[in-house]
């Protein structure tokens, strides 16, 4: 395949060398990179590109919070999570979040504020998360997509706390907004 990237040569202190796409998705890339990084060390890298994504903790005004459950087939389970989903062209991370929480849960927000930026996986994949707190919430008509079937639980934050204790949430961007959640009630306490 020829190379298509747009990337440029070099970033944080490796040399790109080569790259071709080698496969191109609705929701992701693969692109093989051969680079130079620090250390003169030659390699060939397979690295997912993904435009990023956005997530959503919804507190409501009497504390509890939101989760939803749905079938993820990588995992083969039903994962307890934040709404959450990619970044649309032409989305800033918060209309996505805000879109996300009112298509999969019918909830609005008045006030959405961040609350971290992370790699998902940087082992092989390029996908930044950005994890957003909302609150005064208002209910609208849910929208979720044909092929979504959502359960939406309100949860205090020790429920939460417990499933995460009891292996019932595995999900890394709800373990990382419940672990902000409760060192900020901590801190408020």
């Amino acid at each position: 395949m020829e190379n298509r990237s747009s990337r440029p040569n070099t970033t944080g202190g490796a040399l790109r060398l080569d790259s071709r796409t080698i496969h191109e998705g609705k929701v992701f890339s693969v692109e093989a990179v051969e680079v130079m990084e620090p250390g003169e060390i030659r390699s060939m890298r397979e690295v997912v590109r993904h435009r990023g994504s956005a997530a959503v903790l919804p507190i409501h005004d009497d504390g509890r919070l939101s989760l939803i459950r749905q079938y993820r087939f990588p995992v083969d389970d039903r994962v307890w999570e934040l709404p959450a989903g990619r970044i649309e062209q032409g989305e800033t991370p918060a209309q996505s979040a805000a879109r996300e929480m009112e298509e999969e849960i019918g909830l609005r927000a008045e006030s959405i504020e961040p609350l971290v930026v992370y790699f998902s996986t940087p082992g092989f994949c390029d996908e930044t998360m950005h994890v957003f707190r909302a609150t005064r919430l208002s209910r609208v008509p849910p929208r979720p997509e044909v092929d979504e079937k959502i359960e939406a639980r309100v949860f205090s934050l020790d429920e939460a706390r417990a499933m995460i204790a009891r292996g019932e949430i595995r999900d890394g961007k709800t373990l990382i907004a419940l672990l902000l959640e409760s060192e900020r009630q901590r801190r408020s306490s």
